[in-house]
């Protein structure tokens, strides 16, 4: 069976291989907009699952998709990839010195005709960022390594260290929570049989 990641991040495929899964890569392609009214929850478990389905269509043979979306939550608001350099720095000088919530849906869709199985699970980390300098958000912003990341930052930035503690998964605030992928898989009954 086919093993499909619904996304085009480096990170997502990083932290995939290094469960030794032999997989392709097929982007989604999703209007990403929230919803009027939608809880940030609500937000990223509706989007892994439309990534999952958008992908699903477009395959034939038997498939195991994986998707996932990935956001940072802080006061209720969700923020996503920055729009641009000023965007970013606005979201890490709110970030400065708090806690906030990453939130990753992960949705697994085994398509093996005519079955069809559909799991989706969220996982959630506190992190708390440090009280870094305006000049050291400067320099990570110039540095380009915001512009596709939720909340404008990476966990494993080794420049920048943005992040002083975690309570809970850090891959999941890389953007695939390996704990929570490995007990979907045992559900759907992959690693058993690879399916």
């Amino acid at each position: 069976m086919r093993f499909v990641l619904a996304s085009g991040s480096p990170r997502r495929r990083e932290l995939l291989a290094s469960l030794g899964i032999d997989f392709t890569v097929i982007k989604s392609d999703v209007d990403e907009t929230q919803r009027a009214g939608e809880d940030a929850f609500a937000y990223v478990r509706r989007l892994s699952v439309e990534k999952a389905e958008a992908v699903a269509a477009r395959l034939s043979e038997p498939s195991l998709v994986l998707a996932a979306d990935t956001t940072v939550v802080l006061d209720g608001d969700v923020l996503g990839k920055p729009l641009d350099a000023d965007d970013a720095r606005a979201m890490l000088r709110r970030l400065r010195g708090r806690d906030h919530v990453v939130c990753t849906a992960l949705t697994l869709l085994k398509l093996d005709p005519p079955e069809r199985q559909s799991l989706t699970d969220l996982t959630r980390t506190t992190v708390t960022m440090r009280d870094y300098a305006d000049a050291e958000i400067d320099a990570y912003v110039a540095s380009g390594d915001p512009s596709d990341k939720a909340g404008a930052y990476a966990i494993q930035h080794e420049g920048f260290h943005p992040v002083a503690r975690i309570d809970g998964s850090y891959s999941n605030v890389v953007g695939l929570p390996l704990e929570t992928l490995r007990e979907m898989l045992d559900h759907i009954g992959y690693n058993d049989s690879k399916v």
